[in-house]
């Protein structure tokens, strides 16, 4: 199969679809890679090594996107859609819950689409682990540094210092991002809230993170409680492939103190409070009712090297298997990866998608096929 690997285009996205290594290793298994020049350089990966690991290099995106199957980073905007074609395969994150316009165009050309972040084994998001970690702890750091007053900030130091009590950060879901978050607010001496409604998670989380870190259930009261000392508030809340619940409204962010700061980790699939947008890494926060909002869709795209080496190395074995069968056999062999095909031959196949954005379900269709 010919395997395309355009270069990221979103603002400030500075990741790649796959390392030299993994270049490497398609390769080897008889692929044509193609890569678009300057596609690795944000990541620390130079157009020579990946010539060395047998890519071909093509400067015109359009070129690469000829491939049978398009490897990315992030979802395409609108200005790539015109290179999509029918029976194309697409890999990569897609949010698609978020992005009406998005998958209709996909929908209408006849894609492919398979979601990194829908891929679905043994109870766990494998392709869309390794970025909420990184996320998860880039909460933490991004959020203590919105803090500072020449920010708009509260001025509080989430660490605090002898003498003086440490800030409270406060994770709204307990999953892979917000155990991360409160990995990263404990190490460095902040009080903190886990808030999720899963018993046994909760348990696990007690028993991972030890006493300082406090689990609590998530109802609408115990938010509201919760958030009125909160320094940091973390929204890490996932619904895999629909949008995101609304936690947050404006009545509750009111009762926070003044230059708090919110990162909403759920932003790509519409974030967790009404009051979220999308930012980007160039303007990353904008306030709303007092409280410094972060919403920056591709947050792991700040520290590229990271995260194109965990990244690729969580996708190749799924990249591999698609270009040796096609998408239908590969579906069958690993049904992990039926729950990350979202879009095929016109249909909507992800019922968490489709109920979100309120179009047919068509996996009933691909089930009679296989």
């Amino acid at each position: 199969m010919i395997i395309g690997i355009p270069k990221e285009v979103k603002v400030r996205e500075n990741r790649v679809a796959c390392t030299p290594a993994g270049v490497r290793y398609l390769a080897d298994a008889g692929h044509k890679v193609l890569l678009q020049s300057g596609a690795g350089e944000g990541s620390g990966f130079n157009d020579e090594a990946y010539r060395l690991a047998g890519a071909e290099l093509l400067q015109d995106a359009a070129d690469v996107w000829q491939a049978d199957m398009v490897i990315k980073v992030k979802e395409p905007v609108r200005g790539e859609y015109h290179y999509l074609h029918r029976g194309q395969v697409l890999f990569t994150f897609l949010h698609l819950a978020a992005a009406p316009e998005l998958t209709a165009c996909l929908v209408e050309k006849g894609v492919s689409a398979i979601a990194y972040e829908t891929v679905y084994e043994k109870g766990r998001l494998p392709l869309l682990a390794p970025m909420s970690e990184i996320a998860g702890k880039m909460s933490v750091v991004a959020g203590g540094f919105y803090l500072a007053n020449h920010f708009g900030g509260n001025g509080r130091l989430l660490g605090g210092v002898p003498g003086v009590m440490p800030g409270k950060v406060t994770i709204l879901g307990g999953g892979t991002a917000g155990m991360n978050a409160a990995k990263v607010a404990k190490g460095i001496g902040a009080r903190v809230t886990v808030l999720e409604l899963d018993q046994e998670r909760m348990r696990f989380l007690s028993d991972i993170l030890g006493a300082q870190v406090q689990t609590l259930f998530s109802t609408r009261q115990h938010i509201a409680e919760e958030l009125e000392d909160t320094d940091l508030l973390v929204g890490a809340v996932l619904v895999p492939g629909a949008s995101a619940p609304k936690l947050l409204d404006r009545d509750m962010l009111r009762s926070m103190k003044k230059g708090a700061v919110f990162v909403d980790i759920s932003i790509d699939q519409g974030g967790c409070s009404e009051t979220s947008r999308p930012t980007s890494h160039e303007n990353p926060v904008y306030s709303e009712e007092g409280i410094l909002h972060y919403c920056v869709t591709n947050m792991p795209g700040a520290y590229a090297r990271t995260s194109t080496e965990a990244l690729t190395g969580n996708t190749l074995a799924y990249v591999k298997a698609i270009a040796d069968m096609g998408v239908e056999r590969a579906i069958r062999v690993m049904p992990s990866l039926r729950k990350g095909l979202n879009i095929h031959e016109g249909l909507v196949t992800h019922k968490a998608v489709a109920e979100s954005l309120g179009m047919e379900y068509g996996g009933k269709h691909l089930e009679k096929k296989s």
